[in-house]
C-alpha cells in the first residue's frame, strides 16, 4: 500500500509474516514534469528532464532496511547471491553483523549505533535486488524478477551488463536524469544548482549540523553519519544527503559495462553536478550506498542515457573512473 504522510513524503508498506519487521521507505516527490535539461552540463549530454511526476528516497537505504533485506532473503547465512559482504561487519565502516549461531531469519544484526548509517559495501546487483524485494511486496518477494529480471540465479547475472528497468516497475533504482533532477533542478522551472544542497555556493564540509549548505565529505567527519544528520541541508525536492556521505548507484549503463554513482561521498573533495563517478557493477566499497524511487503504478521506461567512454581507455572493471561535465 501506498499513502502520503502529512509531509507530503510518501511511505511503502508491505505485509510481512508475524516474525518480520516491514521496511518503511520515505519518499519526497518530484513534481514539474516536462522540465527542460540543465544546459550547463555540456560536452552533449544533458541532464535533468523528466517527464513524469515520481518519488526520491528521502533517504539513503539504511543498515537497518538492508539487515530485514538480508534476514528476509537470505535467512540460513549461505548468501547464494552475495547479499553480504564481510566488510559491512569492519570495525572501521561497516554497521551489519553476521552469526551463524542465531537462529535462521536473525543471524544478521546492526551494529549498535550505525543502523541509520547508510549501508555500503553492496554491489549494483544487490542494490537492484534490494528494489526487486520491495517492488515484490517484501516478505518472500523474489529478487531476480520485478523491476528488473536477473537472469542465472548467480550473484552475478549472466544478462549483469543488459539489465536495465522493466515496464510496469514501481521501486527502483533513479536513472541518471531522475537522480539529476531531484538533486539539483529548482521545482516550479528549468533553473539547476550547482550542488545538492539547493545551493550553488560550495558546501561547508562540516560534522552534522543544522547550518543550511553542509555536508559530509572532503573527510571533514572521516566516516559515514547518519542519514538526515544535516538537518538544515536538504535537496531542493526535499532529500537528505544527496551530497556526501556515500556516492549513490543509478541505473545507467557506461560503455565497457560500468555503472554510474553520483554524489561525492564522505571521503571525496567534490559532490558537485560537474562530475559523475563510474564503476564495475559488481564494485563494493565504503564509500557507495544507494537510494531508491518509487512511481505508485509503475511506468513505461524511458530511454536509458548512456555515456561514451572511450577517451578513457579501458581501465579495468573493477577501476573507479570519472566522468567530467562542462559547467
Amino acid at each position: 500500500m501506498i499513502r502520503y504522510n502529512s509531509f507530503f513524503a510518501v511511505v511503502l508498506v508491505c505485509a510481512l509474516s508475524a516474525d518480520a519487521r516491514a521496511v518503511t521507505m520515505s519518499w519526497s516527490p518530484v513534481g514539474n514534469p516536462g522540465n527542460a535539461n540543465d544546459p550547463a552540463t555540456g560536452n552533449g549530454n544533458l541532464f535533468g528532464g523528466v517527464s513524469y511526476n515520481y518519488n526520491i528516497g528521502t533517504y539513503d537505504v539504511t543498515n537497518n532496511q538492508y539487515v530485514e533485506f538480508l534476514n528476509a532473503k537470505d535467512p540460513n547465512g549461505t548468501s547464494p547471491l552475495q547479499l553480504y559482504n564481510s566488510h559491512m561487519s569492519s570495525a572501521s565502516f561497516g554497521g551489519i553483523s553476521f552469526n551463524n549461531l542465531n537462529p535462521a531469519g536473525s543471524m544478521y544484526g546492526v551494529i549498535s549505533g550505525d543502523g541509520n548509517h547508510p549501508v555500503n559495501y553492496e554491489t549494483w546487483y544487490s542494490a537492484i535486488r534490494f528494489a526487486n524485494w520491495l517492488n515484490n511486496g517484501q516478505g518472500s518477494g523474489d529478487t531476480e524478477t520485478g523491476a528488473y529480471t536477473l537472469l542465472g540465479g548467480m550473484a552475478f547475472p549472466v544478462n549483469g551488463y543488459r539489465i536495465t528497468r522493466n515496464a510496469g516497475a514501481t521501486v527502483f533504482l533513479p536513472s541518471e536524469n531522475e537522480w539529476y533532477k531531484a538533486a539539483y533542478n529548482n521545482p516550479g522551472g528549468s533553473t539547476y544548482n550547482l550542488y545538492p544542497t539547493s545551493s550553488s555556493l560550495t558546501p561547508t564540509a562540516s560534522g552534522p549540523t543544522a547550518t543550511p549548505n553542509s555536508a559530509n565529505y572532503n573527510n571533514a567527519v572521516g566516516n559515514l553519519t547518519d542519514v538526515g544528520a544535516y538537518s538544515g541541508t536538504t535537496s531542493p525536492y526535499g532529500a537528505f544527503d544527496m551530497g556526501g556521505n556515500v556516492f549513490q548507484w543509478n541505473e545507467t549503463l557506461l560503455s565497457l559495462a560500468f555503472r554510474e554513482v553520483r554524489g561525492g561521498s564522505f571521503d571525496s573533495p567534490n559532490t558537485s553536478s560537474s562530475s559523475a563517478g563510474f564503476t564495475a557493477p559488481t564494485t563494493e566499497h565504503s564509500n557507495i550506498g544507494f537510494r531508491l524511487v518509487n512511481i505508485p503504478g509503475g511506468f513505461i521506461v524511458p530511454e536509458p542515457s548512456t555515456f561514451v567512454l572511450a577517451a578513457f581507455g579501458f581501465i579495468g572493471l573493477a577501476a573507479w573512473g570519472w566522468r567530467r561535465l562542462k559547467r
